[in-house]
């Protein structure tokens, strides 16, 4: 019976130790991952695992050197793939239609859930995960080195490995701040002000919101972590990308 973890206390870990994970690990958790929730049971995805430490190397500066890439044990790209299926319809005298942003949707959802069962696993038998979150960032070269064919695209990079440290805890809201019953309660100032205005006393916090010349966490947000030209950049790189693997033809 499978020990699960204590999501409560979850950490995003990004220090791993020596001890080796073999691909035989990495498979038989995939193997139980794929029992998630899938669109129509096609499966629309594949996961690339890099372990040696060359192609680490090749793949550490599309990921703007984050040093877990090259530490943890194994790398894990998830790919939005309708390659693979659109193939087999063709050798089943089918015809695919599946060369449009409607369906890159379906299978990133695809992507993204059994990319996130693969991580409860992981941890639930020791491993530490972190999610890198760059892959959509640098897709085009992350495709280039990873061979990735057509209706195929890096969406979620995970490292994986044994944790070498017992980081902090995160902050997160309140579950009140997130969730409404029975349909969509917006927010108005005094609730956004409940909801996020604890973050403000955090001295991490405080602590950027200092060294970086702002008045408020939001403003770090805004201005320098997640700017709009930056957005709008990457948006654009991001939807050449889509056309260049055939989803909006």
């Amino acid at each position: 019976m499978m020990k699960y973890f204590n999501f409560p206390d979850r950490r995003s870990i990004r220090k791993y130790s020596d001890r080796a994970i073999s691909i035989e690990e990495i498979n038989e958790i995939l193997e139980i991952a794929s029992r998630a929730s899938t669109t129509g049971n096609m499966q629309l995805y594949s996961v690339v695992v890099t372990q040696d430490s060359k192609r680490k190397e090749l793949l550490s500066p599309l990921h703007f050197n984050q040093p877990m890439i090259k530490t943890s044990q194994a790398v894990l790209t998830f790919c939005v793939d309708f390659n693979r299926f659109s193939k087999w319809c063709e050798y089943s005298d089918a015809t695919p239609g599946y060369n449009n942003f409607h369906s890159f949707i379906s299978a990133a959802l695809d992507t993204t859930i059994i990319a996130q069962q693969f991580c409860a696993i992981a941890e639930s038998k020791g491993m530490g995960i972190c999610y890198i979150g760059t892959t959509t960032y640098n897709a085009a070269g992350i495709i280039d080195l990873l061979n990735l064919p057509k209706l195929t695209v890096p969406l979620i990079t995970i490292t994986l490995g044994y944790p070498a440290e017992i980081p902090e805890l995160t902050d997160r809201i309140a579950v009140n701040g997130f969730v409404h019953r029975e349909e969509y309660c917006d927010y108005d100032n005094e609730m956004i002000s409940n909801i996020y205005g604890y973050k403000e006393e955090i001295e991490d916090n405080k602590h950027y919101i200092a060294e970086n010349n702002k008045q408020s966490l939001a403003q770090v947000f805004t201005d320098i972590r997640y700017k709009k030209e930056d957005n709008i950049r990457l948006s654009n790189e991001f939807v050449k990308v889509l056309k260049q693997q055939g989803f909006f033809e």
